[in-house]
């Protein structure tokens, strides 16, 4: 394999990547989580009790449309987020150069990071393209198994009385039990330019597969002992309903741009900034992409001793969509070439929200009659989404000048939507 066709049959990769179809199957996930999960029987509202007695049929419809936009729409806001924040691969790879008097000079022997930057560029003149492909199933909400997922519904409080539980019938509940399945497939092309020496400019191309499918139980808790709501007919009552959803979506995700910039290198240490701008190209709706501009800033000091790199990286992001919060970042850990074809590396990655949450859990529902009593909204802990993932991975050299990225990203905290294990395989390439 020649270098000249090496290089243009990646270029023309990634271009074939970025020209693809705009979207495939599926449309709306977002809308059909959020409806079809919580809409029982022919009425065509979310807790719409079509058969109860008149009057007494859309008393649980303000609770869903109350917390619609955070409990209902958690589900899908957590997987957008997550799909959204899947980490990237460094922006070079491979042995990286500097030029003395137009010879160039290894400033790196190792492959380096996968998900972390180094302060060293690619080199004047120089190419850095990837394809990786990250596998995603989701187990978890703020470590509350998707297959256990609870929800509380509340009956409004009706005049003329404004005391929650008077009538009586107020007490009664709709408890909804989801069980859920998510995953994703997000492959990412990347083509990074070192401009001049110290600087390196490049683009991030992600295409994305989201697979949904769930199942909702809901049963009226008639704690009232009255017989105004139910589902079915007043010719055949039933407490309990089924529910459920499925679906896909492919298509281009949120397109990102790529600024590094060396400050200072020296034989051992290197020190200089990072620049990431997501743009909201991703069809929110469909849960491809966030809804919303991401720009992320970010020290790098890196260092090189022998065949051990170590790095730390420190930045903050900013979020324009208004379910996600801005962000402090860490990434530190190191690479190391463990022999002349294979690097490891391993990093701790960690990302703190910066303010209140923007996916809040309703408080509890306050009852004053006929005693004084609270029930919570959902099983679904009201924590902090920080979060914490431990990467390990391997770089493999082959004799064609490709390298093979083979890399398992574990959560450390009960964040977000989350899952046991994240996958990342991919190809890169220097030219």
């Amino acid at each position: 394999m020649s270098r000249r066709w090496s290089a243009g049959s990646l270029i023309f990769l990634v271009a074939i990547f970025a020209a693809g179809p705009a979207g495939l199957a599926g449309q709306g996930l977002r809308q059909e989580i959020e409806h079809d999960l919580f809409t029982f029987g022919n009425c065509g509202q979310p807790l719409c009790l079509g058969g109860s007695l008149a009057g007494h049929g859309e008393h649980f419809i303000p609770a869903a449309e109350q917390n619609g936009g955070v409990l209902i729409g958690l589900i899908a806001s957590s997987i957008a987020i997550s799909v959204s924040n899947t980490p990237i691969a460094s922006s070079s790879s491979g042995t990286t150069f500097r030029f003395e008097g137009g010879v160039p000079i290894k400033t790196s022997t190792s492959a380096g990071p996968i998900f972390a930057e180094r302060a060293q560029t690619l080199g004047k003149g120089r190419f850095f393209a990837s394809l990786n492909v990250t596998s995603t199933t989701y187990e978890r909400l703020r470590g509350i198994p998707l297959s256990n997922l609870q929800f509380n519904f509340t009956h409004e409080n009706v005049p003329p009385l404004d005391t929650m539980g008077m009538p009586t019938f107020e007490n009664d509940l709709v408890q909804v039990q989801v069980a859920f399945n998510a995953s994703t497939i997000v492959s990412t092309a990347s083509l990074t330019w070192g401009i001049v020496d110290g600087l390196d400019l490049g683009v991030v191309l992600p295409w994305v597969h989201v697979t949904e499918s769930g199942t909702s139980l809901a049963q009226i808790l008639p704690i009232s002992g009255t017989n105004v709501h139910f589902f079915g007919t007043p010719q055949n009552p039933t407490l309990t309903a089924t529910s459920s959803t499925q679906g896909t979506a492919s298509g281009i995700g949120d397109v990102g741009a790529r600024l590094k910039i060396t400050v200072a290198q020296t034989s051992h240490v290197g020190v200089g900034m990072f620049l990431d701008a997501r743009f909201p190209t991703g069809d929110a709706d469909n849960l491809l992409g966030s809804g919303a501009f991401m720009g992320r800033g970010l020290g790098i000091v890196s260092a090189t001793w022998g065949n051990f790199n170590p790095h730390v990286n420190v930045g903050y992001t900013l979020r324009d969509a208004q379910d996600q919060n801005n962000s402090i970042s860490l990434v530190t850990g190191f690479d190391q070439l463990v022999s002349s074809f294979a690097t490891m590396a391993l990093d701790l990655l960690g990302e703190w929200r910066v303010g209140t949450s923007a996916l809040q859990i309703p408080p509890p529902v306050i009852y004053q009659y006929p005693y004084t009593r609270s029930v919570n909204v959902t099983n679904i802990p009201a924590n902090e989404d920080n979060y914490l993932s431990l990467a390990f991975g391997f770089k493999f050299q082959t004799r064609a000048g490709m390298r093979i990225v083979a890399n398992g990203l574990f959560p450390l905290r009960n964040s977000g939507m989350q899952p046991s294990a994240t996958w990342t395989g991919g190809i890169e390439y220097n030219f």
